[in-house]
């Protein structure tokens, strides 16, 4: 039994829709990974600088427009919250990335079925 060109039409449309959505959401993805990768890159070398300086070596963090004087400890304690924090949000761009892959090659496949069937 073969589909109605008009049907087979429309499918192919809304498949190729959802294959070009993926595609975007899969560019914007990997965008967002790197510039998560290149936050951890920060926080591990700032992370290891502070770890190089005395214990009591003054730092500044910064608020606003101005500068407030803190402890190294707390600055330590501040980086490896944000640390933690971008690593689940790579972790969660990851699952995405890999659900948006799997999303995309599945369309590819169907519209490859649908050429044969259809051709």
């Amino acid at each position: 039994m073969a589909i109605p060109n008009e049907k087979l039409q429309a499918l192919l449309e809304e498949i190729q829709a959802k294959a070009q959505f993926s595609s975007q959401q899969l560019g914007i993805v990997r965008t967002q990974l790197a510039s998560q990768a290149r936050k951890k890159r920060m926080l591990e070398l700032s992370t290891k600088e502070l770890d190089a300086l005395p214990g009591a070596t003054p730092v500044y963090n910064g608020v606003g427009k101005m500068f407030v004087g803190t402890s190294t400890q707390d600055v330590k304690k501040e980086q490896a919250r944000e640390a933690e924090a971008v690593l689940k949000e790579i972790e969660n761009l990851k699952k995405k990335e890999n659900y948006l892959e799997t999303t995309l090659k599945n369309s590819q496949e169907h519209m490859d079925a649908l050429f044969k069937r259809g051709g």
